[in-house]
C-alpha cells in the first residue's frame, strides 16, 4: 500500500514536471522575437537595439541622391521603377531584423509570434496600437489581403516564389492570424515575419498593380509629402506614428524630412554632392574614392570620409552571360571568355588596389566553397556525380590567375584551346564557327564608370578573335531590358544574406528562368542546381545549410555561368559634417539602414 502510494506520488510528480516543461516550451515559442536557431540576443522587454542611441533627437532634414528616375508608387509590382525609400520608410512588416544578429527578427506590427510545435504554422498576435498613417487600425484582414496579394499575379514574380511555402492565412481572432505552411522549412516562419503589410481598403480603391502615381498608404514612420515624377521625392516623418515607443524603432528614423534627388549621371552626382546639394553618399567607384573626393572642404572637415567595416555576406558581383543566347551554351566558351578578364591589372590601374577578387557566390562568409568537397557537402553532391563536370569533385574552385603579362598570355592560350574544342576557330583574325558565323556580342551597361573596365576586357577578347562591344544606356531602359532578359552580357550583383533560403529559387532555378522579371537573369536551367536550391531551403540545421550552400556554390562556379569580379568588406561613406550617431556599429547592415540610426546635430556622449 505504501509502495503503491509512493508510485502515484512519483508518477504525479513526473507528469507535473513534463507538463511544466511542455508549457515552458510552448511559452518559448510564443515570443517577442524569432530566429532560425532559437537564440535571441534581446530578451523580452528590451529597451532598444544596441546600435541605436538613447541620445538621438528628432528633427532636421536629410537629403540623399539616387540615379535614374521613377514612374510608379508601388515597389512590389514588376512594371516600372519605384522611388527609393518607399519600402524602408512607408511600408512595414510583421517583424523586423536585428542588424547585429545573423538571423533574428523581433515583432513590429506583430507583438507576439508563436511557431507551432510541428513547425507547420505560425500565429501572429497584432499590436493593438498598429495603424496606418491615416489612423485606421491594422487588422488580420489586412494581413490576409497582403499575403494573398503578394502570392498573386499582381505582384512582382519574386514574391509568389518567395512565399510559395506559405499555403494560406487563417484569421483566428480579432487580433490574431495564422499562416499555414506547405511543408517544414527552417526559415519559413521568418519569411512570414517579413511580410509587408498593405491596407486592404486603400488598394480596393487604388488597384494594386495600377500604374498611377497615387502616394501609397502605409504604416511606417514616414509619409510621402511631395514628389516630382522622376526627379525627386520627399518623405515627412509622421508625428502620430504608432511605433514611436516600440523597442525596435527607438532611436531610429530621426529626421523630420528625407528627400531623394535623382541624377542621370553618377559623375554629375558626385559634383553635386561636393557642392552641397545633398548630405550623404555611399561610394561604389574606387576612382571617386581615391581621386574625386578631395579639396578644401575635405581638408577642413566640412565633408567627412570614412571606411566602415561590416560582416555582410557579399554574394557575387560578376559579368554575367545570358544563356538564352546560343553562343554561350558551351561551358568551354564561357570558361574561355572568363580567362580574358585580367583582375590584377584592373585592380591596380583602375581601382587603386582597393578590392579583393571574388571567388564565391557567398563571398566574405563561411558558406563559400573551398578545397575539395568532403563530409556532408560531398554526400549532397554524390548522387549527381554523373550530371556534373568531373572538376566539381577533383578541383578546388578558384578564380583565374592574373598579375602579369606572361600570365595573361598563358590564360589566352588556354582560352584559344577551349574555344577550338567548342568549334570556334580564328579565320582572318576573327573567331567563327564551322558555318562561318562570327563570335560577336554586346555588353550592356547602366553605369559609364564600367566602361573603363570593359575597355581592357574587350581588348583581350579581341585577341581571341571575339568581336565584343559595350554600351551604356539609360537606367529606366536598362531595367526594362533586364526584366525581359534582352541582353548578351552585363554586370550583375547577386546579394546574399547570412542565412540564404527561399530567395535562391528566384536566382537560379529552371522555373524562375522562364518568368519575366525574375532574378534568374542568367537563364540557368539545370536540374542539379534546382535540387541543390531545395537542399538550402529545406536544410534543418546550420550544418546542413552550410554544406548545401557550399555545394551550390561549387556547382555554379564550375559551370562558369559568370565571370567573377571583386568585392570590398567595408563601406566607403562620405557625408557633410552635420550628423551625430551611436557609438556602436551594427554588424549586418547597408548604408541606408545605418543612416536611419543617425540624427542631425552635435554629438552627445552615449
Amino acid at each position: 500500500m505504501r509502495r503503491h502510494k509512493t508510485y502515484f506520488v512519483l508518477l504525479y510528480t513526473l507528469l507535473a514536471t513534463i507538463s511544466i516543461s511542455l508549457l515552458a516550451g510552448h511559452r518559448a515559442l510564443a515570443a517577442h522575437g524569432i530566429s532560425i536557431d532559437g537564440k535571441l540576443k534581446y530578451a523580452a522587454g528590451f529597451e532598444r537595439f544596441d546600435y541605436t542611441s538613447k541620445h538621438a533627437v528628432k528633427g532636421g532634414e536629410l537629403v540623399l541622391h539616387s540615379l535614374g528616375s521613377f514612374d510608379k508608387m508601388n515597389p512590389y509590382t514588376m512594371k516600372g521603377t519605384a522611388p527609393d525609400g518607399l519600402t524602408e520608410l512607408v511600408f512595414e512588416t510583421l517583424a523586423v531584423s536585428s542588424l547585429d544578429e545573423p538571423f533574428a527578427e523581433y515583432g513590429l506590427i506583430a507583438k507576439d509570434i508563436e511557431l507551432a510545435d510541428d513547425k507547420m504554422s505560425v500565429t501572429f498576435t497584432l499590436n493593438e496600437k498598429a495603424c496606418f498613417s491615416d489612423g485606421t487600425k491594422i487588422t488580420p484582414e489586412d494581413i490576409k489581403f497582403s499575403l494573398e496579394t503578394l502570392k498573386s499575379q499582381e505582384a512582382h514574380p519574386f514574391y509568389p516564389s518567395y512565399y510559395q511555402d506559405i499555403s494560406h492565412a487563417e484569421i483566428i481572432g480579432p487580433n490574431k492570424i495564422r499562416f499555414h505552411f506547405v511543408q517544414t522549412n527552417r526559415e519559413i516562419h521568418m519569411i512570414a515575419g517579413q511580410l509587408p503589410v498593405f491596407s486592404r481598403s486603400f488598394y480596393e480603391k487604388h488597384p494594386f498593380d495600377s500604374s498611377n502615381m497615387v502616394s501609397p498608404l502605409g504604416s511606417g514612420p514616414f509619409v510621402v509629402s511631395d514628389f516630382k515624377q522622376g526627379k525627386s521625392i520627399t518623405y515627412t516623418r509622421n508625428p502620430n506614428y504608432w511605433g514611436n515607443d516600440i523597442a525596435c524603432r527607438k532611436g531610429m528614423f530621426n529626421f523630420d524630412t528625407i528627400t531623394f534627388k535623382y541624377f542621370k549621371d553618377q559623375i554629375v552626382s558626385v559634383e553635386a554632392f561636393k557642392a552641397g546639394e545633398y548630405d550623404f553618399m555611399h561610394i561604389n567607384i574606387a576612382k571617386q574614392w581615391a581621386r574625386d573626393l578631395k579639396g578644401s572642404r575635405f581638408d577642413s572637415g566640412q565633408i567627412k570620409k570614412e571606411l566602415l567595416p561590416h560582416k555582410n555576406n557579399q554574394g557575387m558581383q560578376a559579368f554575367i552571360f545570358n544563356l538564352r543566347n546560343p553562343i554561350f551554351a558551351d561551358i568551354n566558351v564561357r570558361r574561355a571568355i572568363g580567362m580574358a578578364f585580367d583582375f590584377d591589372r584592373t585592380n591596380k590601374t583602375l581601382f587603386f588596389e582597393q578590392y579583393t577578387q571574388t571567388r564565391s557566390f557567398f563571398s566574405n562568409s563561411d558558406l563559400a566553397a573551398s578545397g575539395l568537397p568532403q563530409g556532408l557537402e560531398l554526400e549532397i553532391l554524390q548522387p549527381f556525380k554523373s550530371q556534373l563536370p568531373p572538376e566539381v569533385f577533383t578541383q578546388e574552385p578558384a578564380p583565374v590567375l592574373t598579375g602579369s603579362p606572361q600570365q595573361l598570355r598563358s590564360n589566352l592560350r588556354t582560352a584559344r584551346k577551349l574555344l577550338a574544342e567548342a568549334g570556334w576557330n580564328i579565320e582572318n583574325g576573327n573567331l567563327q564557327n564551322r558555318e562561318g558565323a562570327p563570335f560577336t556580342f554586346e555588353i550592356l551597361l547602366v553605369s559609364p564608370s564600367f566602361e573603363r573596365v570593359m575597355a581592357d576586357f574587350v581588348k583581350n577578347l579581341k585577341t581571341l578573335g571575339i568581336q565584343a562591344t559595350y554600351r551604356t544606356i539609360d537606367p529606366a531602359l536598362y531595367v526594362r531590358r533586364m526584366q525581359t532578359f534582352d541582353y548578351d552580357m552585363t554586370v550583375e550583383v547577386f546579394g546574399q544574406s547570412q542565412s540564404p533560403g527561399n530567395e535562391q529559387r528566384d536566382y537560379w532555378t529552371s522555373d524562375a528562368a522562364d518568368h519575366t522579371g525574375s532574378r534568374n537573369v542568367i537563364g540557368i536551367r539545370n536540374p542539379v542546381v534546382d535540387k541543390l536550391v531545395d537542399h538550402i531551403i529545406y536544410a534543418e540545421t546550420q550544418k546542413e545549410l552550410t554544406a548545401a550552400c557550399k555545394a551550390l556554390d561549387r556547382v555554379l562556379l564550375h559551370h562558369y555561368y559568370v565571370v567573377p569580379n571583386w568585392y570590398l568588406a567595408s563601406y566607403r561613406l562620405t557625408y557633410w559634417d552635420k550628423f551625430s550617431r551611436p557609438d556602436t556599429l551594427p554588424l549586418y547592415y547597408n548604408p541606408f539602414q545605418l543612416l536611419m540610426t543617425w540624427w542631425e546635430g552635435k554629438a552627445i556622449d552615449n
